[in-house]
This record gives structure tokens, C-alpha cells and sequence, in this order.
């Protein structure tokens, strides 16, 4: 509540919203994975996927994503994500695309 402050209602409404479309069945959550722009291509995202899917696969367990940006889809089908729906943030925000990707 601090620090959204007077934006707490804003926040709540996200959190609905991701968690309106989360899956229920066991799965990882692939959270927050980010690289800063002067570091953009260089393999670091990359690495820091295939490390958790690598987990992951081990397990025989499937994962869950959201991309917030459109342009990122192609590059989580790669790892073998299918969208599953679309999040639609409300007052204003982004739509987020909901990915799934099954045991492997």
C-alpha cells in the first residue's frame, strides 16, 4: 500500500487480472525475466530461460508466462510457449498474452 499510495486501486486491478488467468493446475511460473537495452542480444535472456526450462524439463513439469509485449511472442514459441489467451490489464494498461508451455 505504501508504495502505490493513492495508485493502490490500480494495483489490485492488475493483480485480479493476472491471477483471473493463471492456470490452477501445478505448473512453474516463469515470473519476470528482463535484459537492460545495452545488453539486448547478447544471450543473457536466453541463458536465463533455458537455465530454469532446463530445471524445468527435469521435472517433466509444464510452465506459464506472460509476455507484455507482442513482439516477444515468437521468441517464447521458440522455447516451445503456445499463447493460451489474452490478459487485458484494465484502466489503461497493457494486454498481456498468457503462454503455456506443456511437459517436455
Amino acid at each position: 500500500m505504501r508504495a502505490l499510495g493513492r495508485h493502490a486501486a490500480r494495483g489490485r486491478a492488475v493483480d485480479d487480472a493476472l491471477e483471473a488467468a493463471h492456470p490452477e493446475e501445478s505448473h512453474w511460473y516463469l515470473s519476470t525475466i528482463g535484459t537492460a537495452s545495452h545488453a539486448r542480444g547478447a544471450g543473457c535472456g536466453t541463458a536465463l530461460l533455458k537455465s530454469r526450462l532446463d530445471r524445468i524439463d527435469a521435472e517433466h513439469a509444464p510452465a506459464y508466462l506472460e509476455s507484455s509485449k507482442e513482439e516477444n511472442v515468437p521468441y517464447y514459441e521458440r522455447f516451445g510457449f503456445t499463447v493460451t489467451g489474452e490478459i487485458r490489464i484494465p484502466r489503461g494498461g497493457p494486454t498481456l498474452s498468457a503462454m503455456w508451455r506443456e511437459p517436455q
